[in-house]
């Protein structure tokens, strides 16, 4: 007997990004539908200008679209306001980028509690940071780590509010293969552990493979959307 489906995150429906610089129109997507489910890891791949990032910062209420709708459960976010999308980042999103967007004079522990301070429901520095494998770097600061340190900092500062989605956009890109096997193993982990819905975008075709889904973009739509048959451990990716 199948699991029953689980009910959807986020639902876009014909989601258009267009671009004005005076005459000029940039079509950044064109016409996306997407569904997120719970407890799901998307990975999101294309080419530069594929539109991928547009996409995960309308999700993440970072940017509206053109034309479409954009649903978190029920909640139509394009219709909602500047305060609510604020309220909506700060409650039910974690956001990890390419680059780590630490504070330099705070320690590793002192940067994942800007966010626990803020949020509604936190879980404590300490245990984000055990959860990303730091337990043994809580207090050295983001020049005493290496990169891939610094990153899994990221993610615990983004996983500490307990998001219900996590956005990544290109986490592994400036890390070498090694330590980006590292923040893929933390992101995997913290997918299976809390359920967290999790969409990574990169370029490298080879981390595909750790996903439920991938969804391919090619020129501001939806090349392909198809299911993993079998996924492999983040340790087994190559590049």
């Amino acid at each position: 007997m199948k699991d029953a489906p689980s009910p959807p995150v986020f639902r876009a429906r014909g989601v258009t990004r267009v671009y004005r610089t005076g005459k000029i129109a940039v079509w950044a997507l064109r016409g996306v539908d997407l569904t997120l489910n719970e407890g799901e890891m998307v990975v999101l791949l294309g080419a530069s200008g594929s539109g991928k990032s547009t996409l995960v910062n309308i999700l993440g209420g970072l940017d509206l679209p053109s034309e479409g709708q954009v649903f978190f459960r029920d909640r139509e976010l394009t219709r909602a306001s500047d305060r609510e999308l604020t309220l909506f980042r700060r409650d039910h999103v974690g956001f990890v980028f390419q680059f780590y967007n630490l504070v330099p004079s705070l320690t590793a522990r002192e940067n994942v509690a800007l966010v626990t301070e803020i949020a509604r429901h936190p879980m404590r520095p300490e245990e984000a940071l055990e959860r990303v494998g730091l337990a043994a770097r809580m207090d050295h600061f983001p020049a005493e780590l290496s990169g891939g340190e610094q990153q899994r900092v990221a993610i615990a500062r983004a996983i500490a509010k307990r998001p219900d989605v996590l956005l990544c956009d290109e986490p592994t890109g400036a890390l070498d293969s090694a330590t980006g096997v590292q923040v893929l193993a933390a992101l995997h982990e913290v997918n299976r552990d809390l359920g967290t819905a999790t969409v990574l975008i990169t370029h490298n075709a080879a981390i595909q493979r750790i996903a439920h889904r991938v969804i391919v973009l090619a020129d501001g739509k939806v090349k392909s959307d198809t299911r993993n048959a079998t996924r492999i451990a983040p340790e087994e990716v190559v590049w």
